[in-house]
């Protein structure tokens, strides 16, 4: 999921920066350039760690601004189909709950919470199992799994679809009592 990558790129410096130490001008433009944006090759960009291998700066007719060949760090995030991770629920919704995964949600739509059937709660803000009992909650945290991604180039317009209906998926306090071995009804032999 998270990674720290090495990107190749040419950046454009405009005049007004050309007071500046040319690291710190060009960490500001690759920062406004890709942070908190989503890349179809990458994924989410977090953040730029490291401006490294700044080349010489050519200058094109008509335009006053330098341009860098350079190499810069960045750590991304690449969610991945078939991918599980931990998450905590951050909004529960009559169509399903967002659980947090680092830095976006994902949607569990209410017919991949659980094999049970699902109602919502409104006054509680809750999701309830009919026959299992079992109830999902805001904060609850759970481990779910990449089942569709849909990533745009804004990180809101980007959609992720989860999935907890499989073994060993669902709220961590739910797959803690499905590995709990299962009391027995014992009869006592009656006295003849």
């Amino acid at each position: 999921m998270y990674k720290l990558i090495t990107v190749r790129d040419t950046v454009r410096v405009p005049p007004k920066m050309f007071g500046k130490k040319m690291n710190e001008s060009v960490a500001e433009v690759l920062r406004g350039k890709y942070e908190n944006k989503v890349d179809n090759d990458l994924g989410v960009i977090l953040a730029i760690s490291k401006v490294k291998d700044i080349g010489s700066g050519k200058i094109i007719p008509g335009d006053g601004a330098a341009y860098h060949d350079l190499t810069f760090d960045a750590l991304v995030f690449q969610p991945k189909v078939h991918e599980t991770f931990i998450g905590k629920v951050s909004e529960i919704a009559q169509f399903g709950a967002f659980i947090r995964m680092g830095p976006i949600d994902g949607l569990v739509h209410v017919s991949q919470v659980t094999d049970d059937f699902i109602s919502y709660n409104e006054k509680t803000g809750t999701l309830a199992g009919k026959e299992s009992g079992k109830v999902l909650k805001e904060g609850d945290i759970v481990k779910a799994k990449v089942v569709t991604l849909s990533m745009k180039p804004v990180i809101t317009d980007s959609k992720i679809g989860l999935t907890m209906r499989q073994p060993s998926l669902g709220k961590l306090e739910w797959i803690e009592n499905a590995k709990k071995p299962k009391k027995r009804a014992t009869r006592k032999k009656e006295a003849k």
